[in-house]
């Protein structure tokens, strides 16, 4: 499957309408079926591996870092980190807050995706796909 997708212009103001975008574009069909369960009551719980990766690659930027690290259930969690402005972008880290536990960000390190050469997932493809309708509307907000 190949994609041509529209790229965010990169600030952290475009990353909360991202994450109200991405929010309505995580559904089950994304997630591996060994997710599924706990998913229903913890909306983004599952969702970090796609998620991360369409991020990073529909961000506008050449700033982020891949991250991982394991869980406290032994997991592997994946995010990004800003590396000029040391800032973690994890757009379902609300799926450990929901059950009061923080992210593993301490132990992350910068990471390489899985699969063939790095390439993007089937699953990261079609959240692309599910964003683009809404992409045009993210806009960078300027701060005096």
């Amino acid at each position: 499957m190949s994609l041509t997708y529209e790229k965010i212009p990169y600030s952290l103001s475009c990353l909360s309408q991202c994450l109200v975008k991405l929010e309505k574009c995580l559904t089950p069909d994304l997630l591996t079926p060994k997710y599924r369960e706990e998913n229903e009551s913890n909306p983004m719980y599952g969702h970090c591996y796609h998620t991360t990766q369409a991020m990073y690659y529909l961000l506008d930027t050449d700033t982020l870092d891949i991250m991982s690290a394991d869980d406290w259930r032994g997991e592997k969690h994946w995010w990004l980190r800003d590396r000029e402005i040391d800032y973690d972008i994890d757009l379902t880290s609300e799926q450990y807050y929901l059950i009061d536990k923080k992210p593993p960000y301490l132990d992350g390190k910068i990471s390489k995706w899985y699969g063939w050469k790095g390439r993007p997932h089937g699953r990261t493809l079609k959240l692309i796909k599910k964003m683009q309708p809404d992409i045009a509307n993210i806009k960078i907000m300027y701060y005096n």
